[in-house]
């Protein structure tokens, strides 16, 4: 095969045409697709603005930075982007991954429409995001409708398989822990002990040692049954609560009586919301 390079061989001569990436690099409409996304990627016209002046003959007025305007940077090839997409999904890379494979892997780049294999990568890694964020829900859609048609036409599938779409809903466990009693009155008591920090408010004894403990014992005591102990863990654990609560409501009204106190309101507003909502009965 001819090449107008002396010291390069082509890709297309190094690699097995019949391989099913380069049968689909042959296949895809590229054309299509660069025409339908190259509207995304157009300068846009902006409006200006209008400067008023004077000359000789009068106030004059001055349309300035209206229309497109050809700055920044160019572009890279439609063809290289989207096949770097395509490459991304299909063997599911992240974008530093992918640039560092394609640049080593002379197939990807034939699929890429390079003609002469290049050792350094073909973008930075942030312009595939960007690329994918600019093509939008109805870009990915061509795209899509794209390798369907390509599929169909090569007899990849067949039509009557495309009728009937399968979803599968996997199930998968979570480390979701049971709003058990002891968890939630830990849980009550640690949020009211860090809302009256943010407050400003120094509490005399916050029990976060015995609190955690009873949280510990609370847990083994219902892992072997011994409901009565858990019981007596779980009351003093109600005990504690109700003292840090008493505190932060007498410090809400020391608070409120003397302005000195040097407290955010919103802090202050948030800890005696949360004050009243432990402090109501469900």
């Amino acid at each position: 095969m001819t090449t107008p390079d002396f010291f390069r061989s082509r890709i297309d001569a190094m690699i097995h045409l019949n391989d099913p990436l380069a049968v689909l690099a042959t296949r895809l409409p590229w054309a299509q697709l660069e025409a339908a996304l190259a509207v995304k990627f157009e300068h846009q016209a902006r409006q200006g603005a209008v400067l008023e002046g004077h000359d000789l003959f009068g106030p004059t007025q001055s349309l300035v930075g209206a229309g497109a305007s050809p700055a920044g940077r160019p572009r890279l090839p439609l063809r290289l982007m989207i096949s770097l997409l395509y490459l991304k999904h299909t063997f599911n890379l992240s974008d530093e991954d992918l640039v560092v494979r394609w640049s080593e892997n002379v197939l990807w780049q034939f699929f890429s429409g390079r003609v002469y294999f290049e050792h350094r990568p073909p973008c930075d890694p942030t312009q595939i995001g960007r690329f994918r964020r600019a093509l939008g829900e109805d870009g990915l859609e061509e795209l899509l409708k794209a390798t369907i048609d390509t599929a169909v036409t090569i007899q990849a599938v067949q039509p009557q398989e495309l009728q009937r779409v399968i979803v599968d809903t996997t199930v998968q466990e979570k480390a979701v822990a049971h709003p058990t009693d002891s968890r939630l009155l830990e849980i009550a008591r640690h949020k009211v002990v860090r809302a009256a920090k943010q407050a400003g408010i120094a509490l005399k004894q916050t029990y976060a040692k015995e609190g955690k403990g009873l949280r510990f014992k609370a847990g083994g005591y219902a892992h072997a049954k011994q409901y009565r102990r858990l019981q007596r863990c779980i009351k003093r654990q109600r005990t504690i609560l109700g003292i840090v609560l008493r505190a932060v409501q007498r410090k809400l009204q020391a608070a409120a009586q003397s302005p000195s106190v040097d407290s955010s309101p919103k802090a202050l507003a948030a800890l005696q919301q949360w004050s009243k909502r432990l402090a109501t009965p469900p």
